[in-house]
């Protein structure tokens, strides 16, 4: 899966500069959020975005965990699931790399994003339950590829699901988690979207 946005050598030393901190400490987000970014790009091609927009959720999604970069290590490299405490801390990674973003008037944006990406199509996600289209765009693009991933690899507690698992979850979760035309867009173009992965 090629993407345009790609072969811009500033984007690429902006997010290698910003991103190395936190594959320091967790290699496997780096990997997630390039697996993530590619699709969103992806997805952002077939809805007809600008360059501008496109160049704007792709460095979102590519950043969209920078948060964690603030999550304690007992947390963020723990082995298995975590428990309701440790779930809560961790469920603060979202305004963590919005902060960090918003020091910069040229990724506001790109915060925004950031800040909404764990938001819920029916307004049950974190971290403020915002729903529709009340979340940014970017967000909800990415919060559909950040589920794919998450899926579709394997994790401490468990193993990748097979994709045909992870397209019932995502067809399930239509108008519930997801934004209704950006979920059946990836079903539609299920086959590549998801052809990185093999299970």
């Amino acid at each position: 899966m090629n993407c345009s946005c790609e072969q811009d050598y500033e984007y690429h030393e902006f997010v290698e500069c910003i991103s190395s901190a936190l594959d320091a400490r967790d290699p496997y987000t780096g990997n997630h959020s390039k697996r993530v970014s590619d699709m969103a790009c992806h997805l952002c091609g077939h809805l007809g975005l600008s360059e501008e927009e496109t160049m704007e959720i792709h460095i979102a999604a590519h950043l969209h965990d920078i948060g964690k970069i603030g999550i304690p290590d007992r947390i963020l490299l723990k082995e298995g699931r975590l428990d309701d405490e440790e779930w809560q801390v961790m469920k603060k990674h979202p305004e963590i790399g919005a902060d960090i973003l918003s020091k910069s008037e040229k990724f506001g944006r790109v915060s925004a994003i950031i800040l909404h990406h764990h938001e819920r199509y029916d307004g049950k996600g974190y971290p403020f339950g915002a729903k529709g289209e009340e979340i940014p765009l970017g967000a909800r693009i990415i919060a559909v590829c950040d589920s794919i991933d998450a899926m579709l690899t394997k994790r401490s507690y468990r193993n990748a699901l097979p994709k045909s698992v992870c397209r019932e979850e995502i067809e399930k979760n239509i108008g519930v988690m997801y934004d209704p035309e950006i979920a059946k867009l990836a079903l539609s173009d299920w086959d590549e979207l998801t052809a990185y992965y093999t299970n």
